[in-house]
């Protein structure tokens, strides 16, 4: 446990090394390694991340017509979808989405290459592994998790408001002139920043288990399985701790 403990303790390290070096070598950070992961991570995910966030505005809106119309407040299922989307489930979703998707992928390359020696044959040519390899994924993570979550916002609200207008008889007007009435800049940005954190969360453990593949192909397996598992886990704990902090202070 304490030497799995010093390797993600000197992983955080290197990276944070990396992260005050981005300045030094600008070059660096438009490498080809970065925009193939960006594509990946970005690109790759779109499909996915839309499907399951214009599905999820439509059921919201759906359960809170069910509450709101027993009270006469119909017009207030705006207000529902936009705030639970924007604050809670957009970032949490696709964080779960990138975790299943991507960070299984990330731990599952770097076990592989760990067993198969590709990482200390690198170190020995004098390429330091944590740059070349696990650097760029945090970056591709770190951007598309904002924008992949921005853009499921949108999406999850337009779908839950041409849902309302179908099936629950709102105007279209009256759905968003409630969303942008109710809805602050604080509400999209603390959601942006649940998801940079998510983002980052998701590389430093995946990386992290890929990196301590030691037996054969077979650990290849448990580690990824073990990768997702604790990211989503960690996840959980993030939000809470984000909410409590929105809540206290905003």
């Amino acid at each position: 446990m304490w030497k799995e403990l010093a390797i993600l303790a000197g992983l955080i390290n290197d990276l944070v090394k990396c992260l005050g070096g981005i300045f030094k070598r600008r070059r660096a950070f438009y490498s080809w390694q970065n925009w193939n992961h960006l594509t990946a991570v970005g690109t790759g995910s779109i499909g996915i991340v839309t499907t399951i966030a214009a599905c999820t505005g439509m059921i919201l809106a759906l359960q809170a017509a069910g509450q709101l119309e027993k009270i006469g407040a119909l017009s207030y299922v705006a207000n529902m979808v936009s705030v639970t989307i924007i604050k809670e489930l957009g970032p949490l979703l696709t964080a779960i989405i990138l975790t299943g998707r991507s960070g299984a992928a990330f731990c599952a390359e770097l076990a592989t290459m760990k067993i198969s020696e590709e990482i200390d044959a690198l170190q020995v040519i004098g390429i330091d592994p944590i740059r070349f390899l696990v650097w760029p994924k945090l970056i591709a993570m770190s951007l598309m998790l904002p924008i992949l979550t921005l853009i499921a916002d949108m999406v999850g609200i337009v779908a839950g408001g041409l849902f309302s207008a179908i099936f629950l008889g709102l105007t279209l007007k009256t759905y968003f002139d409630q969303c942008v009435e109710f809805l602050t800049v604080g509400d999209v940005f603390s959601g942006l920043i649940k998801a940079l954190g998510f983002g980052i969360t998701i590389t430093i453990v995946s990386c992290w288990q890929g990196m301590m593949a030691r037996d054969g192909a077979a650990d290849v397996g448990r580690r990824t399985t073990r990768a997702v598992a604790q990211s989503i886990f960690l996840i959980i704990l993030l939000d809470f701790f984000f909410t409590a902090i929105n809540y206290t202070f905003m």
